[in-house]
Protein backbone atom coordinates (compact mmCIF):
# COMPACT_ATOMS: atom_id res chain seq x y z
CA UNK A 1 0.00 0.00 0.00
CA UNK A 2 1.26 3.46 -0.92
CA UNK A 3 2.05 5.60 2.12
CA UNK A 4 1.21 9.30 1.68
CA UNK A 5 2.14 11.78 4.42
CA UNK A 6 0.74 15.30 4.46
CA UNK A 7 2.53 17.77 6.73
CA UNK A 8 0.54 20.83 7.73
CA UNK A 9 -3.21 20.97 8.31
CA UNK A 10 -4.16 24.44 7.20
CA UNK A 11 -6.60 25.06 4.39
CA UNK A 12 -4.37 23.48 1.73
CA UNK A 13 -3.08 20.57 3.81
CA UNK A 14 -6.42 19.52 5.27
CA UNK A 15 -8.07 19.79 1.86
CA UNK A 16 -5.38 17.53 0.42
CA UNK A 17 -5.51 14.92 3.19
CA UNK A 18 -9.29 14.53 3.25
CA UNK A 19 -9.54 14.14 -0.51
CA UNK A 20 -6.57 11.79 -0.80
CA UNK A 21 -8.34 9.47 1.62
CA UNK A 22 -11.45 9.56 -0.58
CA UNK A 23 -9.85 9.29 -4.00
CA UNK A 24 -7.00 6.82 -3.41
CA UNK A 25 -6.43 3.50 -1.69
CA UNK A 26 -3.27 4.85 -0.09
CA UNK A 27 -2.56 5.05 3.62
CA UNK A 28 -2.88 8.76 4.44
CA UNK A 29 -1.16 10.30 7.46
CA UNK A 30 -1.75 13.92 8.43
CA UNK A 31 0.84 15.62 10.64
CA UNK A 32 0.23 18.97 12.32
CA UNK A 33 1.93 20.82 15.17
CA UNK A 34 -1.36 21.84 16.83
CA UNK A 35 -4.49 19.77 17.53
CA UNK A 36 -6.94 22.24 15.97
CA UNK A 37 -7.65 23.48 12.48
CA UNK A 38 -7.01 27.24 12.53
CA UNK A 39 -9.16 29.58 10.46
CA UNK A 40 -6.27 31.84 9.70
CA UNK A 41 -8.39 34.29 7.76
CA UNK A 42 -10.27 35.03 10.99
CA UNK A 43 -7.27 35.75 13.20
CA UNK A 44 -7.85 39.51 13.03
CA UNK A 45 -11.24 38.86 14.63
CA UNK A 46 -9.65 36.84 17.41
CA UNK A 47 -7.01 39.49 18.03
CA UNK A 48 -9.79 42.06 18.53
CA UNK A 49 -11.54 39.89 21.13
CA UNK A 50 -14.08 37.81 19.22
CA UNK A 51 -14.46 34.23 20.45
CA UNK A 52 -13.91 31.72 17.65
CA UNK A 53 -15.19 28.17 17.71
CA UNK A 54 -12.26 25.71 17.60
CA UNK A 55 -12.28 22.82 15.13
CA UNK A 56 -10.36 19.83 16.52
CA UNK A 57 -8.54 18.00 13.74
CA UNK A 58 -9.56 14.72 15.35
CA UNK A 59 -13.16 15.62 14.47
CA UNK A 60 -12.20 16.74 10.97
CA UNK A 61 -10.61 13.38 10.10
CA UNK A 62 -12.85 11.06 12.12
CA UNK A 63 -14.20 8.22 9.98
CA UNK A 64 -12.22 9.29 6.91
CA UNK A 65 -9.40 6.75 7.09
CA UNK A 66 -6.72 9.28 7.99
CA UNK A 67 -4.06 8.72 10.63
CA UNK A 68 -3.62 11.94 12.59
CA UNK A 69 -0.28 12.73 14.23
CA UNK A 70 0.00 15.82 16.43
CA UNK A 71 3.59 16.97 16.55
CA UNK A 72 6.07 19.34 14.94
CA UNK A 73 8.10 18.24 11.93
CA UNK A 74 11.72 18.84 12.86
CA UNK A 75 13.43 17.56 9.74
CA UNK A 76 12.86 15.95 6.35
CA UNK A 77 15.15 13.25 4.98
CA UNK A 78 14.37 13.07 1.24
CA UNK A 79 17.01 10.39 0.61
CA UNK A 80 15.57 8.13 3.29
CA UNK A 81 12.01 9.22 2.46
CA UNK A 82 11.15 9.95 6.07
CA UNK A 83 10.40 12.83 8.42
CA UNK A 84 11.26 13.49 12.05
CA UNK A 85 8.23 14.46 14.15
CA UNK A 86 9.45 15.41 17.61
CA UNK A 87 11.91 12.51 17.54
CA UNK A 88 9.50 10.03 15.95
CA UNK A 89 10.40 8.80 12.46
CA UNK A 90 7.61 8.52 9.90
CA UNK A 91 8.32 7.11 6.47
CA UNK A 92 6.57 8.01 3.24
CA UNK A 93 6.28 7.06 -0.40
CA UNK A 94 4.80 10.44 -1.27
CA UNK A 95 5.11 13.57 0.85
CA UNK A 96 2.79 16.57 0.56
CA UNK A 97 4.42 19.68 2.02
CA UNK A 98 1.76 22.11 3.27
CA UNK A 99 3.42 23.94 6.16
CA UNK A 100 2.05 27.32 5.12
CA UNK A 101 3.66 30.63 6.02
CA UNK A 102 4.91 32.55 9.03
CA UNK A 103 5.35 36.22 9.89
CA UNK A 104 8.45 37.84 8.39
CA UNK A 105 10.27 40.58 10.33
CA UNK A 106 12.49 41.40 7.31
CA UNK A 107 15.47 41.66 9.68
CA UNK A 108 14.27 44.92 11.22
CA UNK A 109 15.87 45.38 14.68
CA UNK A 110 13.53 45.16 17.65
CA UNK A 111 10.62 43.45 15.91
CA UNK A 112 11.08 40.12 17.68
CA UNK A 113 11.39 41.77 21.09
CA UNK A 114 8.94 44.66 20.85
CA UNK A 115 6.28 43.90 18.22
CA UNK A 116 3.48 41.37 17.88
CA UNK A 117 3.23 39.64 14.49
CA UNK A 118 -0.03 38.46 12.93
CA UNK A 119 1.15 35.19 11.42
CA UNK A 120 -0.62 32.57 13.50
CA UNK A 121 -2.97 31.62 16.30
CA UNK A 122 -0.45 32.23 19.08
CA UNK A 123 0.24 35.68 17.62
CA UNK A 124 -3.45 36.62 17.65
CA UNK A 125 -3.86 35.41 21.24
CA UNK A 126 -0.79 37.40 22.29
CA UNK A 127 -2.04 40.53 20.52
CA UNK A 128 -5.36 40.34 22.33
CA UNK A 129 -3.61 39.83 25.67
CA UNK A 130 -1.34 42.85 25.15
CA UNK A 131 -3.98 45.13 23.65
CA UNK A 132 -4.14 48.28 25.80
CA UNK A 133 -7.44 49.63 27.12
CA UNK A 134 -6.56 53.00 25.64
CA UNK A 135 -3.67 54.61 23.79
CA UNK A 136 -2.08 54.09 20.38
CA UNK A 137 -1.66 50.85 18.47
CA UNK A 138 0.76 51.14 15.54
CA UNK A 139 0.30 48.63 12.74
CA UNK A 140 3.32 48.36 10.45
CA UNK A 141 2.24 47.30 6.98
CA UNK A 142 -0.47 48.21 4.49
CA UNK A 143 -1.40 44.92 2.85
CA UNK A 144 -4.73 43.15 3.18
CA UNK A 145 -3.83 41.55 6.52
CA UNK A 146 -2.81 44.92 7.94
CA UNK A 147 -6.01 46.53 6.66
CA UNK A 148 -8.23 43.84 8.17
CA UNK A 149 -6.40 44.02 11.49
CA UNK A 150 -6.56 47.81 11.66
CA UNK A 151 -10.26 48.06 10.86
CA UNK A 152 -11.21 45.21 13.18
CA UNK A 153 -9.35 46.76 16.12
CA UNK A 154 -10.68 50.24 15.38
CA UNK A 155 -14.30 49.07 15.18
CA UNK A 156 -14.16 46.80 18.24
CA UNK A 157 -12.12 49.20 20.39
CA UNK A 158 -13.17 52.75 19.46
CA UNK A 159 -11.19 54.12 22.42
CA UNK A 160 -7.92 53.12 20.78
CA UNK A 161 -6.02 55.25 18.30
CA UNK A 162 -5.06 52.99 15.39
CA UNK A 163 -2.12 54.12 13.25
CA UNK A 164 -0.89 52.41 10.08
CA UNK A 165 2.72 52.91 8.96
CA UNK A 166 3.98 51.64 5.60
CA UNK A 167 6.00 52.49 2.54
CA UNK A 168 2.87 52.68 0.39
CA UNK A 169 -0.75 53.61 0.95
CA UNK A 170 -3.14 50.89 2.16
CA UNK A 171 -4.80 49.13 -0.75
CA UNK A 172 -2.39 50.59 -3.30
CA UNK A 173 -3.01 47.65 -5.63
CA UNK A 174 -6.79 48.07 -5.53
CA UNK A 175 -8.89 50.02 -8.02
CA UNK A 176 -9.68 53.70 -7.60
CA UNK A 177 -13.22 52.85 -6.49
CA UNK A 178 -11.93 50.44 -3.87
CA UNK A 179 -9.36 52.90 -2.53
CA UNK A 180 -12.02 55.60 -2.29
CA UNK A 181 -14.19 53.34 -0.13
CA UNK A 182 -11.21 52.33 1.96
CA UNK A 183 -10.46 55.99 2.64
CA UNK A 184 -14.04 56.58 3.77
CA UNK A 185 -13.85 53.62 6.15
CA UNK A 186 -10.55 54.80 7.62
CA UNK A 187 -11.96 58.26 8.22
CA UNK A 188 -15.10 56.83 9.82
CA UNK A 189 -13.05 54.63 12.14
CA UNK A 190 -10.45 57.30 12.88
CA UNK A 191 -7.51 55.30 11.52
CA UNK A 192 -4.38 57.37 10.97
CA UNK A 193 -2.31 56.48 7.91
CA UNK A 194 1.39 57.28 7.67
CA UNK A 195 2.31 56.28 4.11
CA UNK A 196 5.73 56.67 2.51
CA UNK A 197 7.43 55.70 5.77
CA UNK A 198 9.91 52.92 6.41
CA UNK A 199 10.65 51.47 9.83
CA UNK A 200 14.30 51.39 10.93
CA UNK A 201 13.71 49.75 14.31
CA UNK A 202 11.04 49.01 16.88
CA UNK A 203 11.48 50.04 20.49
CA UNK A 204 9.34 49.09 23.49
CA UNK A 205 7.34 52.31 23.33
CA UNK A 206 7.97 53.72 19.85
CA UNK A 207 8.58 53.02 16.19
CA UNK A 208 11.65 54.69 14.70
CA UNK A 209 11.51 55.55 11.01
CA UNK A 210 14.42 55.65 8.58
CA UNK A 211 14.11 59.44 8.35
CA UNK A 212 14.76 59.66 12.09
CA UNK A 213 11.18 60.40 13.10
CA UNK A 214 10.04 58.52 16.20
CA UNK A 215 6.39 57.60 16.67
CA UNK A 216 5.27 56.90 20.27
CA UNK A 217 3.11 53.80 20.61
CA UNK A 218 1.60 51.62 23.30
CA UNK A 219 1.70 48.51 21.12
CA UNK A 220 3.30 47.70 17.77
CA UNK A 221 1.72 45.14 15.45
CA UNK A 222 3.95 43.79 12.68
CA UNK A 223 1.97 43.03 9.52
CA UNK A 224 4.41 43.54 6.66
CA UNK A 225 3.96 40.18 4.96
CA UNK A 226 4.84 36.53 5.33
CA UNK A 227 7.78 34.20 4.93
CA UNK A 228 7.83 30.40 5.03
CA UNK A 229 9.47 27.78 7.25
CA UNK A 230 13.03 26.88 6.25
CA UNK A 231 12.46 23.14 6.62
CA UNK A 232 12.40 22.41 2.88
CA UNK A 233 15.52 24.42 2.15
CA UNK A 234 17.36 22.79 5.05
CA UNK A 235 16.44 19.37 3.64
CA UNK A 236 18.04 20.17 0.27
CA UNK A 237 14.74 20.45 -1.58
CA UNK A 238 14.94 23.09 -4.29
CA UNK A 239 13.39 26.35 -3.10
CA UNK A 240 13.36 29.99 -4.12
CA UNK A 241 15.16 32.68 -2.11
CA UNK A 242 12.29 32.82 0.40
CA UNK A 243 12.20 29.07 1.06
CA UNK A 244 9.14 28.16 -1.00
CA UNK A 245 9.39 24.84 -2.79
CA UNK A 246 9.79 25.20 -6.55
CA UNK A 247 7.25 22.93 -8.23
CA UNK A 248 6.45 21.93 -11.80
CA UNK A 249 3.07 22.36 -13.50
CA UNK A 250 1.70 19.41 -11.51
CA UNK A 251 2.59 20.73 -8.00
CA UNK A 252 5.53 18.30 -7.80
CA UNK A 253 8.96 19.35 -6.56
CA UNK A 254 11.36 19.91 -9.44
CA UNK A 255 14.18 18.34 -7.42
CA UNK A 256 12.31 15.53 -5.61
CA UNK A 257 9.46 13.99 -7.64
CA UNK A 258 8.06 12.11 -4.62
CA UNK A 259 7.34 15.43 -2.90
CA UNK A 260 4.42 17.72 -3.72
CA UNK A 261 3.94 21.21 -2.29
CA UNK A 262 0.67 23.09 -1.81
CA UNK A 263 -0.38 26.35 -0.19
CA UNK A 264 1.81 29.25 0.91
CA UNK A 265 5.02 27.17 0.96
CA UNK A 266 4.74 26.32 -2.73
CA UNK A 267 6.10 28.52 -5.51
CA UNK A 268 3.43 28.05 -8.16
CA UNK A 269 3.35 29.88 -11.49
CA UNK A 270 0.38 29.97 -13.83
CA UNK A 271 0.91 31.66 -17.19
CA UNK A 272 4.26 32.85 -15.89
CA UNK A 273 2.80 34.64 -12.86
CA UNK A 274 3.35 33.57 -9.25
CA UNK A 275 0.19 32.83 -7.28
CA UNK A 276 -0.13 34.91 -4.11
CA UNK A 277 -0.33 33.42 -0.64
CA UNK A 278 -4.00 32.95 0.25
CA UNK A 279 -6.49 30.25 1.14
CA UNK A 280 -8.14 31.19 -2.17
CA UNK A 281 -5.10 29.74 -3.95
CA UNK A 282 -4.10 27.13 -1.34
CA UNK A 283 -7.37 25.21 -1.47
CA UNK A 284 -7.34 24.83 -5.29
CA UNK A 285 -3.68 23.77 -5.09
CA UNK A 286 -4.58 21.04 -2.62
CA UNK A 287 -7.56 19.89 -4.68
CA UNK A 288 -5.44 19.68 -7.80
CA UNK A 289 -2.53 17.90 -6.07
CA UNK A 290 -4.92 15.10 -5.09
CA UNK A 291 -5.91 14.67 -8.74
CA UNK A 292 -2.26 14.63 -9.81
CA UNK A 293 -1.24 12.08 -7.18
CA UNK A 294 -4.28 9.88 -7.91
CA UNK A 295 -3.56 10.00 -11.64
CA UNK A 296 0.03 8.89 -11.19
CA UNK A 297 -0.97 6.13 -8.80
CA UNK A 298 -3.26 4.93 -11.59
CA UNK A 299 -0.47 5.03 -14.16
CA UNK A 300 -1.52 8.25 -15.88
CA UNK A 301 0.05 11.66 -16.29
CA UNK A 302 -2.09 14.51 -14.92
CA UNK A 303 -3.03 17.59 -16.84
CA UNK A 304 -1.19 20.77 -15.77
CA UNK A 305 -2.59 22.85 -12.94
CA UNK A 306 -4.66 25.82 -14.09
CA UNK A 307 -6.03 28.69 -12.05
CA UNK A 308 -7.63 32.08 -12.48
CA UNK A 309 -8.52 34.81 -10.02
CA UNK A 310 -11.99 36.30 -9.57
CA UNK A 311 -12.02 38.59 -6.53
CA UNK A 312 -10.11 39.90 -3.55
CA UNK A 313 -12.26 39.88 -0.41
CA UNK A 314 -11.41 42.20 2.47
CA UNK A 315 -13.05 42.52 5.88
CA UNK A 316 -13.39 46.07 7.18
CA UNK A 317 -14.73 45.21 10.61
CA UNK A 318 -17.91 43.21 11.15
CA UNK A 319 -20.24 45.71 9.44
CA UNK A 320 -18.31 46.64 6.32
CA UNK A 321 -16.25 44.98 3.66
CA UNK A 322 -14.77 45.29 0.22
CA UNK A 323 -15.04 42.84 -2.65
CA UNK A 324 -12.63 43.83 -5.43
CA UNK A 325 -13.38 42.18 -8.76
CA UNK A 326 -10.14 41.20 -10.53
CA UNK A 327 -9.27 39.66 -13.87
CA UNK A 328 -7.76 36.22 -14.36
CA UNK A 329 -4.28 37.50 -13.47
CA UNK A 330 -5.45 39.25 -10.26
CA UNK A 331 -5.48 42.76 -11.73
CA UNK A 332 -8.17 45.00 -10.20
CA UNK A 333 -11.16 45.94 -12.28
CA UNK A 334 -13.52 48.88 -11.85
CA UNK A 335 -16.29 46.85 -10.19
CA UNK A 336 -16.35 46.67 -6.39
CA UNK A 337 -18.92 45.64 -3.81
CA UNK A 338 -18.80 47.50 -0.51
CA UNK A 339 -20.58 47.93 2.80
CA UNK A 340 -22.78 45.44 4.60
CA UNK A 341 -23.33 43.33 1.49
CA UNK A 342 -19.57 42.92 1.03
CA UNK A 343 -19.22 41.94 4.68
CA UNK A 344 -21.88 39.25 4.22
CA UNK A 345 -20.21 37.97 1.05
CA UNK A 346 -16.82 37.78 2.79
CA UNK A 347 -18.36 35.93 5.73
CA UNK A 348 -19.95 33.43 3.36
CA UNK A 349 -16.64 32.84 1.59
CA UNK A 350 -14.82 32.30 4.88
CA UNK A 351 -17.43 29.82 6.07
CA UNK A 352 -17.30 28.05 2.72
CA UNK A 353 -13.52 27.71 2.89
CA UNK A 354 -13.74 26.12 6.33
CA UNK A 355 -16.49 23.74 5.21
CA UNK A 356 -14.63 22.72 2.05
CA UNK A 357 -11.34 22.02 3.83
CA UNK A 358 -13.04 19.95 6.53
CA UNK A 359 -15.56 17.96 4.50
Amino acid sequence: MTNIVVIGAGYAGLTTATRLAKRTAAKVTLVNAAPDFVERVRLHQLSAGEQLRPTPLAESVRGKGIDLVIGRVRAIDPAGKQIDVDGRTIGYDTLVYALGSVADDHGVPGVAENAVPVGGLADAVKLLKLLPAKGTVTIVGAGLTAIETATELAETHPGLHIRMVAGHAPGSRLSDNARTHLGRVFRRLGIEVRAGARVAKVLADSVVLTDGDELPTDLTVWATGFGVPRLAAEAGIRTDHSGRIVVDETQRSVSHPDIYAVGDSALVRVNGEELRMACATGIPMGTYAVKAIAARLGGHEPRPFTYRYYTQCISLGRKDGLIQVVDAMDRPQRTVVTGRLAALVKEGIVRGARWYANR
